[in-house]
């Protein structure tokens, strides 16, 4: 499985490389296409994993202003 993520930037918040440095920690890789990273999850992954990674997500970017959705396939 994989979960894409799409980030949109507000002018007043943070560097967008500042964004994409915290979400590379987190493991995502940036990527092309309608989505911006992806976080490849080597296998299956369970609902509970995917609300703890948008909870680490929204941990990350909290303060940053940027807004961000996720798609899990």
């Amino acid at each position: 499985m994989e979960t894409y993520l799409r980030v949109t930037f507000d002018s007043e918040g943070a560097k967008p490389s500042e964004i994409a440095g915290r979400l590379l920690t987190a493991g995502f890789q940036p990527t092309q296409g309608n989505y911006d990273f992806v976080y490849d999850w080597q296998g299956p992954a369970t609902r509970d994993q995917i609300l703890d990674l948008s909870e680490e997500i929204t941990r990350r970017l909290r303060g940053y202003r940027v807004r961000f959705e996720i798609e899990t396939v």
